[in-house]
């Protein structure tokens, strides 16, 4: 499926920050394929004197953006499972600050937060091989707004390249 085949429909308007920023032409499966590549050969390329920088108090340190992105991609492909699984329990919202502290991101090495991701990532593309290409267009309920199984999944890969280009525009 070709993020071009999503419809604004699907996914509540927020979401559009991420999901715009995937090209027309992307095919889901290979999109996580080559950004997984992306991912982590942006993040092997900081270097190390910067993974615990903040460019402003209270901000996350680049250790913990990769930790956040991982965490999204991970709640984002339970709600990928479930709508998909036609599950029609409406699914809650999750504050991402609360996720940073206890992932005690900065005591990680670089190289243990790039093996999650590639954990991670093997993870969702195996569940979205899994599933049914009926199933995509699936419509459940996250944040008290409608989504589709494949904004979801389409919505993951949007959220890593914005915080990627946060980075390099106030990290970098």
């Amino acid at each position: 499926m070709l993020k071009k085949e999503l419809k604004e429909n699907e996914y509540n308007e927020f979401y559009s920050r991420y999901i715009n920023l995937v090209d027309d032409n992307v095919e889901l499966i290979s999109g996580y394929e080559d950004g997984k590549k992306m991912v982590i050969d942006f993040f092997n390329s900081i270097p190390k004197s910067k993974l615990e920088y903040r460019y402003a108090e209270n901000k996350w340190t680049i250790k913990e953006i990769i930790q956040h992105i991982i965490d999204t991609e991970r709640i984002f492909m339970y709600r990928f499972l479930c709508i998909s699984r036609n599950d029609k329990t409406a699914l809650p919202s999750y504050n991402q600050d609360d996720y940073i502290a206890p992932s005690d991101a900065n005591h990680k090495s670089i190289d243990t937060l790039i093996e999650e991701f590639k954990i991670t990532r093997l993870y969702s593309q195996n569940l979205i091989k899994s599933i049914s290409k009926n199933n995509f267009n699936n419509i459940g309920t996250v944040s008290n707004s409608l989504i589709s199984a494949r904004a979801c999944a389409f919505l993951s890969l949007g959220h890593s390249i914005c915080h990627i280009n946060i980075i390099k525009e106030r990290y970098l």
